[in-house]
């Protein structure tokens, strides 16, 4: 089976073939994700692009089973040689997991470069991370990836030692490869204990002045890096790309009731994410598990929006964040319509859980995060959800070389006032009870 082709733009970069296998055994089709092949294809379409590449064929080969040797039988993989020579193609792109003796396999008969899901997703994480944690990260999931798919060259490949005793066929470059990258990989590992350690040593700090945190979690291209920079007027960048935002960020988010919180955006999820990464991206996944308050963002506009909830409700079961408490966020309701009318916030909602099979509980509301509409709802619900630590109207005097104290006014409160005489400072400032309650302990 093969589907129309997206049209070149630019013929200066790679040009891929998709492959997907559409299993026609009900005990082989289990194993997939609730997505139909061509809804499948076309996510891998999604990353493809994302990676920079240009698609220039999809095809669909219907197996009983897979097969040992390609995944696809030969005949397929014949086909697959004859395009990628007239089309002609640099690259094919696999939306399943291939073994390392299918992939060797497939690239020498098909006669191009062969990769899989996997490793088409760690390349595009490769060129987003940007800060040093998320290179470490990336790092360690393609190193987890590549170990098992070294193959080696033979014994002509084999090192000698030197000295009596050590003359032979000696250590061949493979082994040399596996344990070098082992090295590599304990380092990366010990270089990430301590940036979680760092991590912790901030929650921890965050925690003295009880501020609560509030996560971003959805699908990737949910729309939530678009949401958090409307919320909090940073300058994430926002993209249509998949994965446009990898590295994770904090900021501060005053709420209607004058109440400080901390808000994370991060990495977005996405269906059969690989084992490795999720490894990787534990320190992450943590900002997640450490919230007060998850905001689980759904791109309503999208055909298979019922099944991103799905699987991102799975993935917070399986990093231990499913009794978080959670407020549905659903996105893009300027393009989600029936009969030419916007929907409410409880059809959608209503329509959405329905179709995930989900027996949340979660409150839900409807905005656009491009054009802000609904947002107020949203930061209501937030305050009306979160636990209650209102603010204060207090006066402190303070030493004027207190600056630690003075900080904190000025970080988790708002200073309306501030006056010096002598050796004083008069500060006049609306904060929280709690950081009022703390610093009459240390007064």
């Amino acid at each position: 089976m093969r589907l129309s082709p997206t049209p070149l733009s630019n013929p200066s970069h790679e040009r891929a073939i998709l492959v997907g296998v559409e299993w026609k055994t009900r005990r082989a089709a289990r194993r997939t994700s609730t997505l139909t092949t061509e809804e499948s294809l076309e996510e891998l379409a999604e990353l493809t692009a994302s990676a920079g590449a240009l698609l220039v064929d999809r095809q669909i080969q219907a197996r009983p089973g897979p097969e040992a040797a390609t995944l696809i039988g030969q005949g397929k993989v014949q086909e697959l040689h004859a395009a990628v020579a007239s089309l002609p193609a640099d690259l094919v792109i696999f939306d399943h997991d291939l073994t390392p003796t299918q992939q060797r396999n497939l690239e020498k008969a098909i006669g191009c470069k062969v990769i899989d899901r996997t490793q088409l997703i760690l390349d595009i994480f490769a060129s987003r991370a940007r800060t040093r944690e998320g290179r470490l990260q990336v790092e360690l999931a393609q190193l987890s990836y590549m170990l098992p798919r070294l193959s080696g060259h033979g014994v002509e490949m084999s090192r000698l030692g030197g000295g009596i005793g050590t003359r032979g066929p000696g250590e061949t470059k493979l082994e040399t490869d596996r344990r070098r990258i082992a090295r590599r990989i304990k380092r990366i590992e010990d270089d990430l204990n301590l940036v979680r350690a760092g991590r912790a040593l901030h929650r921890r700090r965050r925690g003295a002045v009880p501020l609560a945190t509030l996560a971003l979690a959805g699908y990737t291209n949910a729309g939530k890096s678009t949401l958090f920079n409307r919320l909090t007027s940073a300058s994430v960048p926002t993209d249509a790309r998949m994965f446009a935002t990898l590295d994770p960020t904090v900021r501060p988010l005053d709420l209607p009731s004058r109440r400080r919180v901390l808000f994370s955006d991060t990495v977005g999820f996405i269906r059969n994410l690989p084992t490795t990464l999720v490894k990787a991206f534990r320190a992450t996944l943590e900002e997640v598990k450490e919230a007060a308050l998850v905001l689980h963002v759904v791109d309503v506009s999208a055909p298979s929006a019922a099944e991103h909830t799905a699987h991102v409700c799975q993935v917070l079961a399986e990093i231990g964040a499913a009794e978080i408490p959670q407020i549905l966020v659903m996105n893009k309701i300027d393009r989600a319509a029936a009969d030419g009318a916007a929907l409410d916030a409880e059809t959608l909602r209503s329509r959405l859980l329905r179709d995930a099979a989900s027996q949340s509980q979660a409150p839900a509301v409807a905005l656009s995060a491009l054009t802000g509409e609904g947002v107020d709802n949203l930061l209501a619900l937030i305050d009306q959800l979160l636990p209650l630590d209102p603010i204060v109207h207090a006066t402190f005097r303070l030493p004027a070389s207190d600056g630690a104290t003075l900080a904190l006014l000025h970080q988790f409160g708002r200073v309306v006032s501030t006056r010096y005489s002598g050796e004083t400072c008069e500060v006049e400032a609306e904060i929280p009870e709690s950081l009022q309650r703390r610093l009459a302990r240390q007064a």
